[in-house]
């Protein structure tokens, strides 16, 4: 929770209709309904004082207080918090349907001009077509694999770079291109910029993130909405969207020239254009819809892969025999070739095992937000429609009903076992689980596991001098996605192959 809410709290307190309303509103919802256990709220904020500045930290403590189902009131906005994979379980064996809307969020409705998208749109006609649109042409087997030359590019790059840094690698900023250029060739059929470089995109998307992982007053009062006038935040959302929306315009401008050269495959903007002009389209689709769509994917992949990596390789420093066990492995399996291909993947099981711990132990967005649709009942208590709720990944990913020793990090308890991430097993879920589930898992993993074996492949890897993985600062930084606070910078030395 943001300073500026503190502000507008006490503004809040001062005002006693507001009191007496939620007063009165508290009352009639005590009466009428059997919610699940939380924290005594305060009159008019609730429990926002209670979650704080680090809801990632917060709530798993308050979770361990008042149970796995647990009810909050951050100000006008009841909220269910679940913290268990057999709460989860429950739910998406019995209620997915239920628990399948988004909360609306304001700086998303900003960013998007108050058009859907994909991540945060609510259960609707719009979102399942986009939807269907969207993993028909980008994220389907066949079309992962027709990407493939292009991530091999996109690596090759990387690698090259690599090798020719005479210092630390900021492994954030590395990642983050690659990331980078691989979507927009996706998406847009192009790098950004047609370029390995993007110093000045990195600060624009990294602005944009933190806007949109920030909470608005409005999010918690609705009716605070002038607030964000006098807090600068409306001058920064329009700033900052604003130059992501003129990027997105000329993408589309460039895709509608019709002296453009024919491409190679398709790409995500062609896709949705033919769909806007289709005499019977499955949907309605106006530009402005075509950029929501676009820049929700854009981010969203861009971001998590960027953050997912990061982490994996400050475990891995952090083990040197785990980070020596994968790159045996690797070097093994690839045997002298000059690089990892797709085809080696399947055979790098521990490597595999790696990227699951880390995973497990920093899942992209640890707190994934659903909204009720209907009321139902779960676990004995009744859940009305319109209620947030939030599924607490992380605490269920380190729950120790299911986790020997869950904060250490130890790949091999993937090694004899079944569970993976595909949602399937309800207490490893860093992709979401059920309708709501991210469609681009399998987009994010191919990447995931190609750059990661070539780093560890080509390369041995360590702290710049003075460090040791004592030394290396774990703290996170809450948003979008959970980033490492502190940027990670490893020197690189060409290994003998």
């Amino acid at each position: 929770m943001s300073s500026e809410i503190f502000i507008m709290l006490v503004l809040v307190s001062i005002t006693p209709f507001l009191f007496l309303f939620f007063v009165k509103q508290g009352k009639k919802r005590a009466q009428s309904m059997s919610l699940p256990p939380g924290p005594k709220p305060l009159p008019l904020v609730g429990n926002l004082f209670h979650v704080g500045h680090s809801p990632h930290k917060s709530l798993p403590e308050l979770a361990n207080e008042y149970g796995p189902l647990m009810f909050l009131q951050l100000g006008w906005v009841p909220t269910v918090v679940i913290s268990s994979a057999d709460v989860i379980r429950e739910i998406f064996k019995n209620h997915d349907l239920v628990f399948s809307g988004r909360p609306e969020l304001y700086a998303v409705k900003r960013l998007n001009l108050g058009c859907d998208n994909i991540s945060f749109s609510p259960y609707n006609e719009f979102w399942r077509e986009t939807r269907k649109i969207a993993i028909k042409e980008l994220l389907t087997a066949k079309s992962i694999q027709s990407l493939q030359g292009d991530r091999y590019e996109e690596v090759e790059l990387m690698i090259d770079f690599i090798a020719r840094s005479p210092g630390p690698i900021n492994l954030r900023s590395l990642t983050l291109v690659l990331a980078n250029n691989v979507v927009c060739r996706a998406i847009f059929g192009k790098k950004f910029n047609n370029s390995t470089s993007i110093d000045g995109f990195d600060d624009l998307m990294h602005k944009v993130q933190e806007l949109l992982g920030k909470s608005s007053a409005m999010d918690f009062f609705p009716w605070m909405k002038w607030f964000n006038n006098f807090n600068g935040r409306n001058s920064s959302m329009d700033k900052y969207f604003s130059e992501l929306h003129k990027i997105l315009d000329e993408e589309i401008k460039e895709h509608l020239d019709l002296s453009r050269p024919t491409p190679k495959h398709q790409d995500l903007v062609d896709v949705l254009l033919q769909v806007q002009n289709d005499p019977n389209p499955m949907i309605p689709l106006s530009n402005e819809q075509i950029k929501a769509v676009l820049s929700d994917i854009y981010i969203a992949a861009t971001d998590s892969s960027s953050a997912t990596l990061v982490w994996t390789m400050t475990e891995l420093i952090r083990n040197p025999s785990v980070m020596k066990k994968a790159q045996d492995e690797i070097r093994q399996v690839v045997n002298g070739k000059q690089k990892v291909e797709e085809n080696d993947l399947s055979k790098l099981v521990y490597m595999k095992s790696v990227l699951k711990e880390a995973l497990r132990l920093h899942p992209p967005a640890p707190l994934v937000p659903r909204e009720t649709i209907e009321d139902c009942t779960l676990g004995g208590y009744k859940i009305p429609a319109k209620t947030n709720v939030l599924i607490n990944v992380k605490s269920i990913s380190i729950d120790p009903k299911y986790w020997e020793n869950p904060h250490e990090f130890r790949p091999e308890r993937f090694l004899n076992s079944d569970i993976d991430f595909r949602g399937q097993h309800f207490e490893l879920i860093p992709f979401g689980v059920g309708r709501r589930g991210c469609p681009g898992m399998n987009f994010a993993v191919s990447l995931f596991e190609l750059a990661l074996a070539n780093l560890l492949y080509r390369f041995d890897w360590k702290l710049p001098p003075g460090m040791t993985g004592e030394d290396l600062d774990m703290e996170e930084a809450f948003g979008l996605s959970m980033h490492k606070k502190i940027p990670l910078c490893l020197v690189a030395t060409p290994a003998i192959l």
